[in-house]
């Protein structure tokens, strides 16, 4: 078994400090802009770049490049490099052309993403020129998240992690500095934002340049579509770009389902995912991410012991990690969105609506973060097929509980949905994983993972209990709101180790000694 526990800190490091100014970033975003006509038709804009996204950057990208990259390595680094440059060159071939097609066409794809802004004068136009602003970032996030695969497979973790940060910087600082410039000249303020993150993404990628460089990338005007590497990357890659179609499908229903809901829904959800999305990207992305090219590095060298042993490692550490900062994320859900968001236009009923996605979406962190890793194991076997049927019907899954609750629970079924969702996609590819590592018993994992569970439930209720607390005895002015929710938010984490160490969890132990070199 390899022990990834020191990349796993090191990403997850670099990850914070991106995670970190990444919130500060939406901060800035809700000072300025609150919710409205403005915001939606932002999130709605940046939703279009984002559907092709991850179908060129990140999860497709890193996923079919690293173990080619990997194997190229091993034969030399001007294997390596060759194949790195067709990968960059085909990149900036196709993504190149969908951006121009994108920046030209917003016009059209704004009314199709987004058909219930119809009804608001001017909101779909507004959509249409911020798209044309944001499609450049798509270029530049898929070259960034090209540079990522390269130090990923070259063991770098910090640099790959810590680059979003630079992105967060420029986003903060742009809209900032354009503000009055554009309200001055009688255009909405809302445009500084789409400038900053394009050029947030320009500065994600040129920022890797100068460690790719020092870790030995020569760059080499080669580009092949019928070379038998790129053939090999792209045999998994299509498959899993169609998977992460479905995906991308079910967030273009989402966003058509939730214009039709009342104004601000789309404003509210993002807000929402960006708090999500932080502890599965320090974490649940961390693992996956590193684990990867061990999954894969066992595969070539016939190891299978090592890698099943290395997978469920993997995933109790994933679980360690997700689990608990889950359940006190939900429980300190309102102060949280409160502490974060609640400045400047952002007013107490958006927060409120805000917390109440944020709880919900929650429930899925921990198998969201899983399924990096299950996934992982297929991917490193060359089989992608799998997972994008998983894919589809996760999406199958999160489409008919929308339709089904929207008119129910409004905007909370959006979130509650994904969660399902992504407990389908995850339980499918579990029933196939011993096809891929041959048998083993669920039993002692899921007895783990509940005991996890309760630890964290008697921790959330912990935090929200000492955050209720302090709160009548201190008072609520913003400064003692944030101690109180970083104090109440530690008193809950020590609530669950203790009740973990109590109910005979040994591997909580293990895992704090591991992440601190204890």
């Amino acid at each position: 078994m390899a022990d990834i526990s020191k990349g796993v800190r090191s990403f997850s490091i670099g990850t914070g400090i991106s995670r970190i100014l990444g919130l500060v970033r939406e901060q800035v975003f809700a000072y300025l802009f609150g919710a409205g006509t403005a915001t939606d038709a932002f999130n709605a804009a940046f939703r279009l770049p984002n559907l092709l996204r991850d179908l060129f950057a990140e999860n497709a990208l890193s996923t079919a490049f690293v173990p080619v990259l990997t194997a190229q390595k091993e034969k030399s680094k001007e294997a390596m490099n060759r194949f790195a440059s067709n990968i960059l060159n085909t990149l900036l071939l196709v993504v190149g052309i969908s951006t121009v097609a994108g920046m030209l066409f917003s016009p059209w794809l704004a009314k199709i993403i987004a058909p219930g802004f119809g009804g608001v004068p001017g909101k779909t136009a507004l959509t249409a020129k911020l798209a044309a602003i944001l499609f450049p970032f798509l270029l530049f996030i898929a070259l960034a998240a090209w540079a990522m695969s390269y130090l990923n497979t070259e063991g770098e973790y910090f640099i790959l992690s810590v680059a979003p940060a630079f992105f967060n910087v420029v986003s903060i600082a742009v809209p900032i500095a354009l503000y009055a410039h554009f309200r001055n000249r009688g255009m909405d303020p809302i445009f500084g934002m789409a400038v900053g993150v394009t050029a947030g993404g320009v500065i994600q990628f040129l920022g890797q340049l100068p460690r790719i460089r020092k870790r030995g990338f020569r760059y080499t005007p080669f580009l092949s579509f019928r070379d038998p590497e790129f053939r090999r990357a792209m045999a998994l890659f299509l498959p899993v770009a169609v998977g992460l179609s479905s995906s991308r499908f079910n967030i273009f229903i989402n966003t058509l389902l939730i214009s039709l809901l009342a104004e601000k829904s789309i404003t509210w959800l993002n807000y929402a995912y960006r708090i999500f999305f932080t502890p599965l990207g320090l974490f649940g992305m961390a693992v996956g991410t590193v684990a990867l090219p061990t999954f894969v590095k066992f595969i070539q060298q016939g190891r299978t012991d090592d890698l099943r042993a290395t997978l469920f490692d993997s995933l109790k550490m994933v679980l360690f990690l997700t689990v608990p900062t889950s359940a006190v994320i939900a429980f300190l859900a309102h102060p949280l969105t409160s502490v974060i968001y609640e400045h400047g236009k952002f007013t107490a009923a958006d927060t409120a609506a805000t917390a109440a996605m944020l709880a919900l979406y929650m429930i899925g962190v921990p198998f969201a973060s899983a399924l990096r890793n299950v996934a992982g194991v297929f991917y490193a076997y060359g089989d992608a097929r799998r997972p994008m049927v998983a894919s589809f019907a996760s999406v199958g899954t999160n489409v008919a509980l929308n339709l089904a609750l929207m008119h129910v629970l409004g905007y909370r079924a959006f979130p509650l949905s994904a969660s399902v969702a992504t407990v389908v996609n995850i339980g499918l590819l579990c029933l196939w994983l011993p096809k891929k590592i041959g048998p083993f018993s669920s039993r002692p994992l899921a007895r783990y993972a509940g005991l996890l569970t309760l630890g964290s439930l008697a921790g959330g209720a912990a935090s929200w209990g000492s955050y209720r607390g302090l709160s009548l005895l201190l008072g609520t002015g913003l400064p003692v709101k944030i101690a109180n929710v970083i104090l109440s938010g530690a008193a809950g984490l020590l609530v669950f180790y203790a009740v973990c160490r109590a109910a005979g969890v040994a591997e909580v132990r293990d895992y704090v000694k591991r992440f601190l070199k204890i």
